[in-house]
């Protein structure tokens, strides 16, 4: 979508919102789910989930600044790297 825009940025609150989700994805992946894996117990499992909940929402305030100022070419730029992340 973004790619074949005329104009990027008038996708960049899709892009942003997408980044996010893959960030959230991410994040849970590599640390709650290695968490439940080794069976940690589950006061370690919420003081993680909690401690990652403000993480993102602080990480989501700096990505929306971010994007929400990248110009087309940056923007193309962001979604180059996606691409090449899925492959």
């Amino acid at each position: 979508m973004v790619e074949n825009a005329e104009k990027a940025t008038a996708h960049a609150g899709e892009l942003t919102e997408l980044v996010l989700e893959l960030t959230d994805h991410g994040m849970d992946q590599y640390f709650l789910q290695s968490l439940k894996a080794t069976k940690a117990n589950f006061v370690v499992q919420q003081s993680a989930a909690l401690g990652l909940a403000g993480v993102q929402k602080v990480m989501g305030t700096v990505i929306r600044n971010m994007l929400g100022r990248m110009d087309d070419r940056q923007l193309l730029s962001v979604c180059g790297s996606i691409r090449q992340f899925m492959a």
